[in-house]
């Protein structure tokens, strides 16, 4: 089982690293005061702007753009192994991805319609998303469903002649307040209650501002809006979308999103991994710098011991992401599920724990605004929620266990 990287993965990682620390980390926090300063939280200010498009132009100088794509000719030709130490890096910071243009959901919708779009969605979205011109978002979760089982649901696209007609609501529609989305990939209902559970369903790509498109509100995570990011409930009322639109036919939504979920849960648990190393790095120069009682604070109570398991739960989980990662590489993303579940459940987790203790290391200022851990803490609280709750995840890691003792209906 080759974890490892080729000479030539290994010098991007590299560049990728110094390109974080010399240009990335020393704006984010002024990109992020910047948020809601003219008044308007669902604005990108000038200076936001000003600041995000250096950083693409200066990683697109560097060659360092659009390495996401594994798998095709359309991108590096990197193995999901390989990009997933990238990611890593981009873990590092929140608006690090982007710089790269490697974040989500814009990774997972370009990956859709580069892998299943037509010539035209192409051409009218996948080469402005490429080229980082447009956001996007992905519309799957429903308000009056459990939507962790994705079968329940609702939201109806009806054809009429040639245009489907959409009807429902969407929530935690990630990216969607984002005023640069210009294009929602949505999971409808096409298909009748006759039909098997995982053929009902279809993918379908929705203009952000067609007419009968309605953003309600964004949904609150934690008390904070995430603006200008977003996480919006959007409700969509006798929405005509040209029946070209459809990804790759009836029934097929399943399809398309296990080719698109996969690869995104290890690019997301890849990057809980970089932010536990920051979060360790931040919590090692505290110890080491501040002093109480005329100790270093690394010499008081179990700082050595809450230290060095830190480090053993960031090497564990690095490895068990590295092994989901070769098995998506080796026997395909449906058959490497359970492994991706298992990192799923694990990477933020693991990162939660790194970082409540860096805050602890910190004191009062550890949740302020003065570091970024507060803010950190809570993007990996949510990803226990994104991309499927710990508890189906698990189900999927005890289901595969348990075939090994009884029948494949347990």
């Amino acid at each position: 089982m080759d974890l490892g990287l080729s000479k030539r993965a290994t010098e991007l990682r590299n560049k990728v690293r110094a390109f974080i620390d010399e240009h990335v980390v020393p704006v984010e926090d002024e990109y992020h005061h910047e948020v809601g300063i003219n008044g308007n939280r669902w604005e990108l200010t000038e200076r936001m702007t000003e600041i995000m498009e250096a950083l693409k132009a200066q990683a697109k100088k560097d060659g360092l753009w659009n390495f996401w794509l594994t798998d095709s000719d359309a991108g590096y030709g990197l193995s999901t192994v390989e990009y997933a130490y990238l990611a890593e890096e981009m873990g590092r910071s929140q608006i690090a991805a982007e710089a790269f243009n490697c974040s989500a959901p814009d990774t997972g919708n370009m990956e859709v319609i580069e892998r299943y779009g037509t010539d035209e969605h192409k051409k009218k979205w996948l080469k402005p998303l490429l080229n980082g011109e447009i956001r996007s978002a992905y519309l799957m979760t429903e308000p009056d469903v459990a939507s962790s089982d994705a079968t329940n649901l609702e939201m109806s696209a009806v054809l009429d002649g040639d245009d489907y007609v959409l009807n429902g609501e969407k929530y935690w529609a990630s990216g969607a307040g984002d005023p640069r989305c210009s294009i929602y990939v949505v999971m409808v209902k096409t298909g009748s209650d006759d039909l098997p559970r995982h053929g009902r369903h279809s993918m379908i790509l929705v203009e952000a501002g067609a007419p009968g498109v309605e953003i309600l509100r964004p949904m609150m995570v934690f008390g904070h809006d995430d603006a200008p990011h977003g996480h919006m409930h959007i409700r969509f009322t006798d929405v005509r979308v040209p029946k070209e639109n459809l990804v790759l036919g009836e029934g097929r939504g399943f399809e398309v999103s296990q080719g698109r979920l996969g690869p995104g849960r290890i690019h997301h648990c890849m990057r809980s991994i970089g932010a536990a190393e920051r979060a360790l790095d931040l919590l090692c120069k505290r110890a080491t710098t501040r002093e109480a009682f005329g100790r270093p604070l690394a010499k008081l109570g179990a700082n050595y011991d809450i230290i060095a398991e830190a480090r053993i739960s960031i090497e564990m989980t690095r490895l068990l992401c590295l092994k989901a990662a070769y098995m998506m590489d080796t026997i395909g993303t449906q058959a490497a599920q359970p492994y991706i579940s298992q990192i799923k459940v694990q990477a933020p987790r693991m990162a939660l724990e790194v970082i409540d203790e860096a805050m602890q290391m910190h004191g009062g200022r550890g949740i302020s605004q003065d570091f970024p851990l507060a803010q950190m803490w809570h993007g990996q609280r949510t990803l226990r929620y994104a991309d499927g709750p710990d508890a189906v995840h698990r189900m999927v890691i005890a289901r595969t266990e348990l075939k090994k003792y009884r029948s494949n209906s347990v």
